[in-house]
């Protein structure tokens, strides 16, 4: 395993019910606590916001991609942007990133929504320091205005950004985040997803990915899999611009036959790429599910924006969403 670490001046959850209440520095204990931040895709739509995974352990509020509204859906978990441990990406697409310079910046603010007291912690694939320079040239004006004018404390929009490769890429306490290979396509490289291991417990994030046995030899055993979904009508597939956005991800039938292997407490669907027309109308969540019961019949959940999960000795506790 690679790993390169910049240091760069880049001007770069906690539940709501008593029953699961927690300080906002994480879960002491050996439990995890997750929270599905976004579950959508590109699209802007407000039932589901861009793909974020929060991964509340031993005091480490840990972040796995920061998508569209991950700062709203933060507050929403009562989680201050400045309390943010780390930010791990799965991949460089749009719609994982798009939400990094508002958590960056925005959690630099003095406000009580904001007070990040250290530098912005990223880890990312290759091009993730690209990513972050780019960033900083685009918000330089913004950051030396608010270093002047409000003497916002220059330490806490530093980034500390590290590029990894296949292997460990976070070790602290006993938190454990791994980062494994899946393929989200031939010219969508690299692409990773992610194990995090705590204490005898586990949670795997499947990031953007088609059936990848990469994902299976990492995700097996774990409590709580979190994998993306892609379903579509068959007729739709005869349009080329949807075939190739299939060919990049998931069915619900292959994540079935990943479900079945892997054997996890819990099977989550994220990340819904549920494709349609005017004409021809989407697949709904529960045909999603008749699918994947071709080739999985165990524990099975679809995710929505929120929804939270502690993972412990007992088993997996889901947390409804408010909406619910």
């Amino acid at each position: 395993m690679r790993i390169r670490t910049c240091i760069t001046l880049l001007a770069i959850s906690a539940f709501t019910a008593a029953a699961h209440a927690q300080s906002a520095k994480g879960s002491a204990g050996p439990d995890f606590k997750v929270t599905l931040l976004g579950t959508g895709s590109p699209a802007p739509i407000m039932k589901r916001f861009g793909p974020g995974t929060l991964v509340q352990v031993n005091g480490q509020n840990l972040l796995f991609d920061a998508g569209r509204g991950v700062t709203q859906r933060l507050l929403q978990s009562k989680l201050k942007l400045g309390e943010v441990t780390a930010l791990f990406l799965t991949h460089l697409h749009s719609d994982h990133v798009v939400g990094i310079p508002d958590l960056w910046l925005t959690g630099w603010l003095q406000a009580a929504f904001g007070r990040r007291k250290g530098p912005f912690v990223v880890y990312g694939p290759a091009g993730t320091k690209n990513l972050v320079d780019g960033l900083q040239k685009a918000y330089e004006w913004d950051i030396q205005t608010r270093i002047k004018d409000q003497k916002l404390p220059v330490n806490s929009v530093a980034v500390n950004a590290t590029e990894f490769t296949e292997g460990v890429v976070y070790e602290k306490d006993g938190v454990k985040v791994t980062a494994f290979e899946v393929n989200h396509g031939e010219l969508i490289k690299p692409a990773f997803g992610f194990r995090i291991d705590y204490g005898g417990r586990s949670v795997a994030i499947s990031g953007d990915t088609k059936f990848n046995e990469n994902l299976i030899k990492h995700a097996t055993g774990v409590d709580l899999l979190i994998h993306q979904v892609a379903a579509a009508r068959p007729e739709l597939l005869k349009i080329p611009v949807f075939k190739v956005i299939m060919a990049h991800h998931t069915s619900p039938e292959e994540a079935g036959t990943v479900f079945s292997r892997t054997k996890p407490k819990l099977a989550v669907y994220y990340h819904f790429v549920l494709l349609g027309t005017p004409k021809i109308k989407p697949l709904k969540e529960p045909d999603v599910i008749d699918l994947t019961r071709k080739t999985y019949q165990g524990p099975l959940r679809i995710g929505e924006d929120l929804t939270g999960f502690i993972v412990g000795k007992a088993g997996i506790k889901v947390i409804e969403p408010p909406n619910k």
